[in-house]
């Protein structure tokens, strides 16, 4: 196990438990299945995994609570599972913390890009990519008024106090910061934050531009209708 990417998996429907965890095994993961969330939290903090993958419904402690938990003690990446793509239950996933959503029932195949997308982007090699994009031509931090982004040491200050930002709100942060008054996207943003190379849902962009809001300052980054967001000069 020490050399496999160790995934949790909470799920209730034992069926789609026991098939999910044979399907990710096959794929090289190592896995550990539980069937409600209290015993998901309580392998979440036994294990230490790589990942964690929640369905929204579960019992004991729904999957928003328990990803509301893990955030509170980690920033290991989280994706969610929902039922209904247009349920609000995505939304709130993504806005207690979850890194992306996967829509039941869904194909093995996308499971699993979905989660190596996901690892990619938290790895060393995706970390080194969004510097490389972000970086000052002098090697120093990007200050914008009161916030300061630190693109060596992955660190980002706003009046001189650290912030703290999951993985995922730092990619999005970088790929704002190295081009202010840019507009982006949410397509572009996509592609480059959440690695899509295939259409996605605009929703987790937007809820994680919010989260980002809250922590570096609402008026930080400016919506422009029908187009995107940009980080203001």
């Amino acid at each position: 196990m020490a050399d496999q990417t160790h995934v949790l998996f909470v799920e209730d429907d034992d069926v789609i438990r026991e098939a999910t965890q044979l399907a990710l095994e096959r794929d090289g993961f190592a896995v550990t299945a539980m069937p409600d969330g209290l015993s998901g939290l309580e392998a979440f903090r036994a294990d230490r995994p790589d990942i964690a993958l929640l369905d929204v419904m579960v019992p004991g402690l729904d999957g928003v609570s328990l990803c509301r938990r893990i955030r509170d003690e980690s920033t290991v990446p989280v994706i969610m599972l929902s039922a209904r793509a247009d349920s609000i239950d995505v939304v709130l996933g993504l806005e207690a913390g979850a890194d992306d959503y996967v829509t039941k029932p869904f194909d093995g195949a996308v499971l699993v890009a979905r989660i190596r997308a996901v690892l990619r982007r938290f790895g060393h090699a995706a970390g080194d990519r969004a510097e490389e994009r972000a970086a000052p031509a002098d090697g120093g931090a990007l200050t914008f008024g009161d916030l300061e982004v630190d693109t060596e040491g992955m660190e980002v200050r706003r009046s001189g106090q650290p912030v703290a930002l999951t993985p995922t709100e730092m990619r999005l942060l970088l790929e704002f910061s190295s081009a202010p008054g840019t507009v982006l996207s949410r397509d572009k943003l996509l592609e480059r934050v959440w690695d899509y190379g295939w259409g996605g849902d605009t929703r987790v962009v937007d809820v994680h531009v919010q989260r980002l809001r809250q922590k570096i300052g609402q008026d930080r980054i400016e919506t422009v209708r029908g187009f995107g967001y940009k980080l203001k000069a």
